[in-house]
């Protein structure tokens, strides 16, 4: 294959993660986008406290979490005994299925307490599938790029994240701008969740015409002739990287704790504590995403050059710098969009596009081909709920206790971001001592 065909294929194989990616975390994040100012309202009962009903809604968007560790594990083991692109194929159909069905349960108001147990088992539907997705997506594009580009196109799928946030939080604004909030609450939310129909039979098409990862097909012919048989990736994995595991886990914390408390979060405390409106909230969710694009693509760029866990925890120590400047705009705001929208717009779209940009290839690093899907998706999903699902209520509660003063927020994230910058470290000092090691072999 010759440079530009070569060229020619990694645009088409980075397209096809980052639209896939994309319709996924727009399935999973429009959950936590409406659950602070939807569900809240309308799958609980209406005589329930506020304070009492929000926190029940981030409930059901952190028991989510729960079901993404068997996702990672099962999914995990057949994308690395059978194939990434078939395990991409299912984990999209069991997310986008999961998603429309949200669109159509009807309210407490309805069916009673039926109404947040069939939402509960539509979100660990997304939970499960995304479990899987995640890991898949991420080796699509790692292990078709070239070794010294590899961070730069495990970047597209990362961009996912992005543009998912951006479409979800967007369509939920532009809904709630051109509807009464009767319209929006009564049928104009569930709008968000049905398009998603359009979406997967989009991302379908695509994930079906693209070719097997050459790492995998290359770990696949050396198991067939027997050279490296593995029956269960999991136990390998947890045998020969028990390090790697911990360290990826202490990076993993500051990418759940980070996104949630600025993206999710941020939209509660603005619209309830703060009282500002909620389109322009939401507004200010979307622009930071788009805001976060460029920075993916750049950060990729560098850690290729730098090493990603060099410029992994650099980021991770600067989000523990501008945690508590974030919230004092945000306190100070005055009702102004210009401080909020700063506030938001460098936290999420400057700093936490670096997490989420060179996590994926840190992970990916730490592990050998034929346990890489089981690997990462370990890392990133098996702690998922304690490090990112139960961040939002956990917010909420620090927020009740403190007066509606958000101190004990601001610590949690910076010491959050402390521990995920040593990881970041370790994983770095590790992968250079397995770079020493091969050249003197």
């Amino acid at each position: 294959m010759s440079d530009i065909e070569k060229k020619r294929h990694m645009r088409k194989i980075a397209l096809a993660s980052l639209l896939g990616a994309t319709i996924e975390w727009y399935d999973f994040f429009l959950y936590g986008v409406v659950a602070g100012i939807v569900f809240n309202k309308l799958f609980f009962p209406a005589t329930m406290e506020s304070y009492t009903a929000t926190i029940l809604a981030y409930i059901t968007f952190a028991i989510g979490y729960l079901a993404r560790p068997f996702g990672a594990i099962i999914f995990g083991h057949f994308g690395d005994k059978i194939g990434r692109k078939t395990m991409l194929v299912i984990t999209l159909t069991i997310m986008g299925v999961a998603t429309v069905a949200i669109g159509f349960i009807p309210t407490y108001a309805t069916i009673g307490i039926a109404a947040p147990i069939i939402l509960q088992l539509c979100r660990l539907a997304q939970g499960f599938g995304l479990g899987g997705e995640w890991g898949g997506a991420v080796l699509l594009a790692y292990e078709h790029a070239d070794e010294k580009e590899r961070s730069f196109y495990a970047a597209f799928p990362q961009i996912g994240l992005a543009t998912g946030l951006m479409f979800s939080a967007g369509i939920v604004a532009l809904l709630s701008s051109q509807l009464s909030n009767e319209d929006f609450m009564a049928w104009g939310w569930r709008i968000a969740f049905i398009i998603s129909t359009i979406l997967i039979v989009i991302a379908l098409y695509i994930r079906m015409n693209i070719l097997e990862t050459p790492d995998f097909v290359k770990a696949k012919e050396e198991r067939e002739k027997n050279l490296k048989k593995i029956s269960l990736p999991l136990a390998t994995v947890l045998k020969e990287y028990p390090s790697s595991i911990l360290l990826g886990i202490g990076a993993r914390w500051i990418d759940g704790t980070f996104y949630n408390v600025f993206a999710v979060f941020s939209i509660t405390y603005l619209t309830q504590t703060m009282g500002m409106n909620r389109t322009e909230v939401l507004l200010g969710v979307t622009y930071s995403a788009i805001f976060m694009i460029p920075f993916m693509l750049l950060y990729g760029r560098l850690a290729d050059k730098f090493g990603k866990g060099r410029v992994f925890g650099t980021i991770a120590l600067m989000c523990c710098l501008l945690t508590w400047p974030a919230f004092w705009l945000m306190q100070n705001s005055g009702g102004q969009l210009l401080p909020v929208y700063v506030a938001l717009m460098i936290p999420l779209g400057c700093l936490y596009a670096g997490i989420f940009a060179t996590m994926a290839p840190l992970f990916s690093e730490a592990f050998a081909p034929e346990v890489r899907y089981t690997g990462i998706s370990f890392i990133y999903q098996v702690p998922s709920f304690l490090v990112a699902g139960i961040v939002p209520g956990l917010c909420t509660y620090f927020l009740k206790i403190n007066d509606g003063n958000p101190f004990y927020i601001i610590l949690y994230t910076m010491f959050v971001a402390v521990v995920a910058a040593c990881s970041a470290f370790g994983l770095q000092y590790k992968a250079n001592k397995r770079k020493s090691l091969k050249k003197t072999i």
